[in-house]
């Protein structure tokens, strides 16, 4: 990774994104908010540092509730085609929470093999848990 800019960007290629840099956190989320923007069980996530982070182009819509955590979130995601790329909010301090499966990078996956999983107890249960994550029940 290092300092070449790693690119990522939604369904219709709308909107772009890029980070330089090494993740913070890798992790996967199982909280119910990461399952209704994902559409499936759990969240694929790498925090970026926010100064690392950049939006290459296009304007994405966001969407800001009270999290699972109890504190606000903000959802950044296309317009056009719908596609979750990144969230932001007061839990994550200076840090972009990006969608794994938004990076460009076929690998993007196997570099970023969780640390930790989030909202571990509301993991489904043929859902196994990474070997070697840390669990925890909620976001802290």
């Amino acid at each position: 990774m290092g300092d070449k800019p790693l690119e990522g960007g939604c369904f219709c290629g709308n909107v772009r994104i890029q980070y330089t840099g090494e993740p913070v956190m890798k992790a996967l989320c199982h909280c119910l908010d990461c399952r209704k923007i994902s559409g499936s069980t759990y969240s694929t996530n790498v925090g970026v540092p926010s100064s690392a982070f950049s939006l290459v182009s296009g304007t994405p819509k966001t969407i800001s509730k009270t999290a699972d955590s109890g504190s606000s979130i903000t959802s950044h995601f296309c317009p056009d085609c719908g596609t979750t790329l990144f969230r932001t909010g007061e839990s994550f301090n200076d840090v972009t929470i990006v969608k794994v499966g938004i990076m460009d990078d076929l690998h993007a996956f196997e570099t970023s093999k969780p640390d930790v999983e989030l909202f571990a107890p509301h993991r489904v249960e043929w859902v196994p848990a990474i070997e070697g994550a840390k669990q925890m029940g909620t976001m802290k």
